[in-house]
């Protein structure tokens, strides 16, 4: 094998075992040179939960040779998300040789994919205007107003480009939220997948079912962000532009935080509406007695008897004998603050699983800072395993059973609980009470 896709696909393997939450890649089977990465904006920043896309496209004389990079989320190249990603796509780093940098900042064969993710990581901090190289020279006062000015305006194309216009392509709806593409009718395709397509006539949207579900994930801190918006700006104002900011390489646009509310309420609408048709979808692939149906309804009675022979005390049922729609039961662990609980868990499976992962929701109400406030569990199902169903019913019991979970705001799902279970002494408290008081009232 060639030296060079020899070391791509090693870092491609690592990077997609790795457990940081923030960073995605892909690539077609037939073509490991060019590669799709996606970063999610970090937390306390104005790319908070964003979707950001890059294309890297690696050279035969990769790693002696950085690769190419590309930023994809830039809005038809109208939209500059920071002073070194231009809305062209160019990324401008020292390690990529797009920007002088100190010496020792150049590249070296030592760095490789993860590193130059993590590098375009770090310009998307709580102030990137200083990552302009002017910025260390600039008026004081006029600065000031003008990094405010580029934070607000940076966390409303966050929303509107990265998060909003990307979610509402995946599931072609318009600003109002109705369908803007016929969809195909259910019966128009085998669910086998008998008749393989030619790969390269297939669009190729690796992160569709991850930023989906990530959505749903931080829903609730989009809304959070929104509110902010608004009270920081009023609807119609203009985007001020930045002293660096060129004619074809700005941001430009004006404020509406109210848009941006009502559509992604239609995008949580879209995606819940999307999940209740896998149901019906799947009841037409068990009547077709698709491998997919098969699969699920084995690995149900797999699971069942597993959980006779432990002894555990959930339970699991089908929802009207549907393979695709799983009831779990759950019964908080003794000596905790679950214990006593009683939960209804719904997971939902597409009859596209494993390619679209489960969907799954607490039916009961639960204050934990892991599950949101519509019953969105954040969890984390080992990626070797993601076929397995069970993987995924185990991953959510440990998520809500951790004793000591590592703080990652990358689980902020319910915005409240969080703080809280992450504050000070009198927070947790409270947050132990609140939770208590969930437990109870699910016996009730």
């Amino acid at each position: 094998m060639d030296q060079s896709v020899f070391r791509i696909t090693k870092e491609l393997s690592d990077l997609q075992k790795n457990s940081d939450l923030s960073l995605a890649v892909a690539c077609r089977d037939i073509d490991v040179r060019n590669v799709r990465a996606l970063i999610i904006g970090p937390h306390e920043t104005p790319y908070e939960f964003g979707f950001f896309e890059f294309a890297f496209k690696f050279n035969k004389d990769y790693p002696r040779k950085s690769p190419q990079v590309t930023a994809t989320t830039t809005n038809g190249g109208r939209c500059r998300f920071n002073p070194n990603i231009y809305a062209n796509g160019r990324v401008c780093l020292s390690i990529l040789g797009t920007w002088r940098g100190e010496r020792g900042e150049e590249w070296s064969a030592a760095q490789g994919l993860e590193s130059i993710l993590l590098s375009i990581q770090s310009l998307m901090s709580s102030n990137p205007y200083e990552n302009e190289p002017g910025f260390e020279d600039a008026n004081e006062v006029s600065d000031k107003k003008n990094q405010k000015d580029y934070v607000q305006k940076i966390r409303h194309e966050t929303l509107r480009i990265s998060v909003i216009q990307r979610l509402e392509e995946y599931l072609q709806i318009g600003v109002d939220g109705t369908v803007t593409a016929p969809v195909a009718n259910k019966d128009d395709y085998d669910l086998d997948m008998d008749v393989m397509e030619d790969e390269s006539s297939i669009p190729f949207e690796p992160f569709k079912d991850l930023c989906k579900r990530r959505f749903l994930w931080y829903y609730d801190s989009y809304l959070a962000a929104v509110q902010k918006g608004k009270e920081e700006v009023k609807d119609g104002t203009t985007f001020c532009r930045m002293p660096f900011e060129g004619s074809s390489n700005t941001m430009e646009g004006k404020f509406n935080y109210t848009e941006l509310e009502k559509r992604l309420r239609n995008i949580k609408k879209a995606l819940d509406a999307e999940t209740e048709g896998w149901a019906t979808e799947g009841m037409a692939a068990k009547t077709k007695d698709t491998t997919v149906a098969v699969n699920l309804q084995r690995q149900y009675e797999q699971v069942v008897e597993s959980f006779k022979r432990s002894d555990t005390p959930h339970n699991l049922e089908l929802l009207d004998g549907n393979p695709f729609v799983w009831m779990l039961t759950y019964f908080g662990k003794p000596m905790t603050n679950l214990d006593g609980g009683l939960f209804r868990v719904r997971l939902c499976f597409s009859p596209r699983f494993p390619e679209e992962q489960p969907r799954i929701k607490f039916e009961t109400r639960m204050f934990h800072h892991r599950i949101s406030l519509d019953g969105t569990p954040c969890y984390f199902a080992p990626v070797s395993r993601r076929e397995d169903a069970k993987s995924h019913i185990e991953a959510v019991i440990e998520a809500l059973e951790e004793e000591q979970p590592p703080y990652d705001p990358r689980t902020l799902v319910h915005p409240e609980a969080f703080k809280l279970y992450w504050g000070s002494p009198e927070d947790r408290k409270m947050y132990n009470r609140r939770l208590r008081r969930s437990v109870n009232q699910s016996m009730e």
